[in-house]
This record gives C-alpha cells, structure tokens and sequence, in this order.
C-alpha cells in the first residue's frame, strides 16, 4: 500500500456519500486503487468497500457493505476488540494510524494485513466515520524490500550502477560508477556516453539498444573501455557488465522506461588471465620449437626453426645479424688507443665482474683498465645478415647468402647499442610514426616497433637478434623481453653449433 494510495482513500471518503451527481466517480475512483479499502461510519456501519478488498478478503461489495463492524464475518471474535479500538482511537487522532491485524477471509483463512486508518470529517470539522487502507504484509514487505534494494543500489554498493534512459544518458548514477567514470554524480546525468568513453562507447550501446528491444542478455558482458580524458590517454579497463531492462508497472503494457546498467572493473583480473594464457602460449612454442629444432641436420636450420616459432603471435618480422673479425689495419697505420681516459670507479671489484664474465682477450683489457684506471672502449662491431623471415608475404625464414657485406646501420641503431650493451633495446615510432623511420633503420617497411636483443653463447657475444611489429601490434614491453632473450639464448647456441661445425 503506497502513500498516494492513502491520500487517494482520504480524499475519497471525504465525498458526500448522498450526493448521487459523484456516486459514479467515487466508485472509479475507489475501484482503481492499487489497496483495499473498507469505510466505516460513526456508528461502525460498513460504508464503502471497494474491489481489492473483495480480491483479498473474497467478501463482495454486496455482502460487505451495511454490516455493523467486522466482527464475526472479517476478524475472528477473539480479534475483535483490538481492531475495534484501533478504529475508534483512529477517529480520535489526527493524522494516520499505522496498524497490522490479522483479517479472515470468506472460506475462513486468515491473512495478515498492514492497514493505515484516518478519521474522515464533515463539512464543520465533525468525526463522520473511519477510513481503513490494506493490503496483504507481504505484499508490503515486497515493495518495502524494493525500495531498499534500490537506495542500497544507488548508495553502498560495490558494483557500478547506472540507470540509463530510452535515449541512451544516464539518469541516476551510483557513488562506485561515478568513481570508475572519474566524474561527479551529478555531472554525468543527461551527457551522451561519447563524452565520457573514448573507447569501446559503440558496443556499450549496441548492448542498451538490444536489451531496450529485446529485453535482458541471458549472461552477463565483458566489454573494454577507454575513459575519455583531455590530459593524456588513459588505460584500457575490462567493465563486467550485466544490463536489466526496466518498465513501469503501472502500465497495462510493458513500457521500457530505460536499461539499468551493472558493472564491475576486473581489470587486474582479465590482465593476469592473459598474462597466465601468454605465458602458456610461449612456454609450448619454445617446446616446440626445441622438438623441431632438434630433427634439422643444420644447426643454423635449427636457428631459422627457433626463429619461425617465435615470431608466432609475437613479432611480424625476425633478423639475426651476427658479428664479423673487423678488418685488419692497414701496414703501418697508428693504432687507436683502446682506453677512454678518466676515473674508474671500484675497479677493484668491476674488474673481478668483469673477468668473470669476459672471453679470455676481454680478460685481460679488464685487468689493465683496473690497474690503469682507464675503462676499455668497444669499436662499432660488424653486424652482417645471417637470417631474415620474408618481409613481403609469409613464409620460413631463410639463410641470406654469405656475402660479408656488414648491414649498413648508422651509429646508435638499436642492434648496435644492444650489442654494446650485452642485453636488450627496445625502440618505437611513438603515436606519430614519422615517414621514413624503418627505413633509416634498415628496417622493412611499415614497422613501428623494434626490439633488439643479443646473442651471447659459451660467453662470447655472436651477433643481435631483432623482432619488429607493424602497427597492428602494441610495443614491446619487458615481458616481450625476456621471452625474446630465451628465444636469442637457443638461436645463439644453434649458430655457434654452427660455427665450430663449419671449423
């Protein structure tokens, strides 16, 4: 029983009951309340009982109307007294009385009701009678629960809410949604998603036109979006969302009055999902790519097999360069001085790091960089081609010819700083690619990014692997890395394979 409910009531038993112009309205008007209704006189004669009440007590108009209390027919005499006086202590108070009794129905069950009781007045102010509105406590306790499931909603709860109307725009936005939107509450309402989603807004209202036509999606959606900002491009976020489609219930048909639209960031969640699925992915591909490598005759086949695993789901192009012996000098040129002057810090100890990792002519430039306190400096290495993956259509990688001809990268190229380096090198275009970036790296032609990692077995450094994605792809980041360097690890030892075979 709701509160316009009551007023109704109220307003109604005002209406002289004599006046036979209104009879018809006054009987719409209690016939249309969504409560039932029983008025009582002043002397406890039964007025005015509408249709909800003959639904819920079985008793009709007819049979109702004119009896003297309820007694007997509508409570059990042993309820009597108690309703009686809440009736009579109704028409002695201002304002509504809040009561639940227990009525009896026609084939003599009983049925527990909340009724709300107000004395109904005369022209001058007098007591003409009671008015009483029911309806059944569980049918309270259902609309009761609902508006607190809905405030609960809007309020506490730790999944995003978002009402949104036939026109797709918020109406009502909830404390966690409008934290997971990055703007106030009320700031949302009545703005086209556009404004706040710069990615993944289409699908979003694909799902609210479906659910608006077609009703609820039998399982919930996991949809990525970008926030829209103006300062700098934001993270995508996985929103697990669940759409209700909502109608009025006071309409004799379904009016959708909007979608009510549920989610949950589980961001973290689907990331370690499918870091966990990647991890799997490659750790079967080096396996088999190990199984594969190991039935080629040619160590330097087998290089080419680990190559072609990894470039699956990870790269679209793959180049090993390997280093050459640099050229002797010319007869009686002046050699360089191979020691950059100037302090070297702990050289005791980077001396002692250094000889444990060197070759057996690096051993001995460490040494003498520590007892000169000069650090040793690398000449530019020679990086000639030795295998390449087709840059034109798909296919195995293959052997370039052995020309000897070194590739022609510029001092700084990403291959020659990770060669310097002893790890890896990671480049991009950045968002805008600059024409002509691949090929002023010797690179192959719509490359974006570059990862460059180098190839080191029995403790000598052979050459550089690199791994280049189109912009289709995303950069690489220190996971790629590592994997890459795995990948370089088994080239490396197959080439070197390689090498002392060829011996």
């Amino acid at each position: 029983m709701t509160a316009s409910s009551a007023s109704s009531a109220s307003s109604a038993a005002r209406w002289p009951a004599d006046d036979a112009d209104d009879s018809g309205l006054l009987a719409a008007l209690l016939d249309g309340m969504d409560a039932a209704l029983v008025a009582f006189a002043a002397d406890g004669t039964v007025t005015h009982w509408n249709h909800e009440a003959e639904r819920i007590l079985g008793w009709t108009t007819t049979e109702a109307v004119g009896r003297t209390g309820l007694a007997g027919w509508a409570v059990r005499k042993e309820d009597a007294d108690e309703i009686d006086a809440a009736l009579t202590a109704a028409m002695r108070s201002p304002g509504r009385q809040v009561q639940e009794f227990a009525l009896l129905t026609k084939d003599g069950h009983r049925v527990l009701v909340r009724t709300q009781a107000s004395a109904v007045r005369g022209p001058g102010g007098r007591v003409a009678g009671v008015y009483c509105a029911f309806s059944e406590v569980h049918t309270q306790l259902d609309l009761e629960r609902s508006i607190a499931l809905s405030e609960a909603l809007f309020e506490d709860a730790s999944w995003g809410v978002v009402l949104i109307d036939a026109d797709l725009r918020p109406a009502v936005v909830n404390a966690h949604a409008a934290r997971a939107l990055g703007v106030g509450r009320t700031a949302l309402l009545g703005r086209p998603l556009g404004d706040l989603l710069a990615q993944g807004v289409e699908e979003l209202e694909c799902a609210l036109q479906h659910v608006l036509a077609e009703g609820a999606p039998p399982a919930v959606a996991e949809l990525w979006v970008t926030l829209r900002s103006e300062e700098a491009e934001l993270p995508r976020r996985c929103w697990r969302s669940g759409f209700v489609r909502l109608a009025s219930p006071l309409a004799e048909e379904p009016v959708p009055l909007g979608v009510a639209w549920l989610f949950q960031d589980v961001t973290a969640a689907k990331r370690a999902e499918q870091d966990s699925s990647l991890l799997r992915f490659r750790a079967h591909q080096l396996h088999r790519a190990g199984r594969a490598a190991a039935d080629c005759p040619d160590p330097a086949e087998a290089a080419a097999v680990h190559l072609d695993f990894a470039l699956a789901g990870f790269a679209d192009h793959g180049l090993v360069d390997l280093a050459s012996m640099p050229a002797p000098e010319p007869y009686g040129a002046v050699a360089e001085d191979t020691y950059e002057d100037g302090p070297y810090e702990g050289a005791a100890d980077d001396a002692c790091d250094a000889a444990s990792d060197a070759s057996p002519d690096e051993e001995s430039d460490a040494e003498c960089a520590a007892a000169t306190g000069r650090r040793p400096r690398r000449s530019a290495p020679r990086l000639v081609r030795t295998l390449a993956s087709p840059a034109g259509s798909p296919g195995p990688s293959e052997r370039v010819p052995a020309t000897g001809i070194p590739a022609p990268y510029v001092p700084g190229h990403p291959a020659l700083q990770a060669y310097e380096r002893g790890g890896s090198v990671r480049a991009s275009a950045g968002p805008a690619s600059p024409e002509g970036w691949a090929a002023a790296r010797n690179w192959p032609d719509g490359t974006v990014h570059g990862l460059c990692v180098v190839l080191r077995s029995r403790g000598r450094t052979l050459g550089v692997a690199t791994f280049l994605r189109a912009p289709a792809r995303r950069p690489f980041d220190r996971a790629d890395a590592d994997y890459a360097e795995e990948v370089a690890a088994r080239i490396a030892a197959a080439l070197d394979l390689a090498g002392a075979a060829s011996l």
